[in-house]
C-alpha cells in the first residue's frame, strides 16, 4: 500500500501524520505496520503516528499511535503538531476543536507553525519528598535534578518508569532550574527512551513546579527540552486545581511524501 503522509515536529518531538477522513488507511492500524513506519532505519522514524478523521461536532478526531504500535494517551505536542496540519489542509482557519483520547481540546493557530493548544483541567497534584506526580492527559513523574544535560535519563526514567509502583507505566520528567526558566528532559513510556520533547510532560512540570516552589503569582512558565523551547501558560484554582491550561509552542512541517508499506 502506497502511503501518503506528512512529517512534522514540535521541539524535536517528531511524528507521522496521515489523512485518513475518508478511512483508506484503516489497514495499517496495527502493532506491526505502526513499528515500521516509525522504525528510523527501516521506516520513515517518528516518536508517533497521528491520524485526521472525522468526528461529529468536531473539526476532526486525532488517533495517535506510540512509536512501540500501541495506542497512545494524550500527545501534547502531537496535538499541536495535528493542528498545524489541518489547517494546512483548509480544514481549519484561526482555531481548530478536535476529540483526542482525553476528550474535546480547543487550538489557537497563532501561525501555521505556531499553535497554543488547551489541555485538559488538572486538578490533583501528588506531591512526594523527592518528586511529583500527575495527569495531563497522560501520567507524568516528576523529578528535580542537577546536571540535567549529564543525567542518566534514559537508565533511571527507564527503572522508574518499570518499578513495581506504576503497572501501567508512567512517563518520567526530570527538571532542572536554569536562568531564563526550567530545563527538562523525558523518558517516554511508548516511545520507551528519551524523546527530544514531550508536550504533557512540559504541562506537568510546569503545575508541579508552581506547587512546590508556591509561586502562585505565576500564570505562565517557559521550559526548554533537547529539542526546543515549550510555554505552559494557566489558571491556579486552588492547591493541585488549575485550569484554562495552555501548551504553546512551534509545530513544524518537515516535508511529506509516499511511503511504500
Amino acid at each position: 500500500m502506497l502511503i501518503h503522509f506528512y512529517k512534522y515536529q514540535g521541539a524535536g518531538n517528531d511524528f507521522v501524520l496521515i489523512d485518513n477522513r475518508d478511512h483508506r488507511y484503516d489497514s495499517i492500524k496495527n502493532k506491526e505496520k505502526i513499528t515500521f513506519l516509525c522504525h528510523r532505519r527501516f521506516g520513515i522514524g517518528a516518536d508517533g503516528v497521528m491520524m485526521i478523521e472525522n468526528k461529529d461536532g468536531f473539526d476532526f478526531e486525532m488517533i495517535y499511535y506510540n512509536s512501540d504500535g500501541n495506542p497512545g494517551s494524550m500527545c501534547g505536542n502531537g496535538g499541536r503538531c495535528i493542528v498545524s496540519l489541518a489547517h494546512k489542509l483548509g480544514m481549519v482557519e484561526s482555531t481548530a476543536s478536535f476529540n483526542a483520547s482525553d476528550g474535546p481540546h480547543l487550538a489557537k493557530i497563532v501561525q501555521e507553525s505556531y499553535i497554543e493548544l488547551k489541555m485538559s483541567d488538572v486538578t490533583t497534584i501528588d506531591l512526594y519528598d523527592d518528586h511529583a506526580e500527575l495527569n495531563t492527559g497522560s501520567p507524568h513523574y516528576i523529578k528535580r535534578v542537577s546536571n540535567i544535560a549529564h543525567y542518566p535519563v534514559y537508565d533511571e526514567g527507564r527503572s522508574i518508569r518499570y518499578s513495581a509502583s506504576f503497572p501501567n507505566g508512567i512517563n518520567v520528567n526530570f527538571i532542572s532550574k536554569a536562568q531564563d526558566g526550567y530545563d527538562i528532559r523525558t523518558y517516554e513510556r511508548g516511545v520507551e527512551d528519551e524523546t527530544w520533547a514531550c508536550g504533557t510532560g512540559a504541562t506537568a512540570a510546569a503545575l508541579a513546579i508552581v506547587e512546590e516552589e508556591r509561586i502562585y503569582d505565576k500564570q505562565e512558565l517557559k521550559l526548554r527540552a533537547k529539542g526546543g523551547s515549550l510555554k505552559v501558560k494557566f489558571k491556579r484554582n486552588q492547591p493541585g486545581d488549575f485550569s484554562d491550561i495552555w501548551l504553546c509552542g512551534e509545530a513544524t512541517y518537515v516535508y511529506e511524501g509516499d511511503f511504500n508499506l
